[in-house]
């Protein structure tokens, strides 16, 4: 039972640093274009697939590692970014700097999580001795 939480555990957090990494490279290609002519700006989604998750766990069904992979490997792109006409969207440097921090900042945060995470397996491993 340790094994399986330990997997979801890793698998939840690979998924969203994959998710931080893939959104900051949409940030950052929309910032170096963003004078283009005819530049299509670009958006990373995959919040279809994460309401599905999150419709599963409160139906009390569980999510596994594997559950979780195809979730990055299907959902986990970059698409164009559209307004909400349809049409597409135009980059708004204030608004794409705000993403870019707030998603470094978001990213930090994963990883922090992730290193105390090891940290209480490292604990558990060496039965709390250094």
């Amino acid at each position: 039972m340790t094994e399986g939480i330990e997997t979801i555990t890793q698998a939840s957090l690979s998924l969203a640093l994959d998710a931080a990494s893939l959104r900051h490279q949409a940030i950052a290609r929309n910032i170096a274009n963003a004078g283009t002519e005819g530049f299509v700006p670009t958006a990373v989604s995959f919040s279809s697939q994460v309401d599905e998750a999150r419709a599963q766990l409160s139906q009390g069904r569980r999510l596994d590692a594997r559950q979780l992979h195809s979730i990055a490997q299907d959902g986990l792109r970059m698409e164009p970014a559209r307004g909400a006409d349809g049409l597409p969207a135009r980059v708004q440097l204030d608004s794409e700097v705000a993403q870019l921090a707030q998603n470094a900042v978001h990213y930090q945060a994963l990883v922090k999580g992730l290193s105390r995470h090891m940290a209480i397996l490292s604990s558990a491993v060496s039965d709390g001795k250094r």
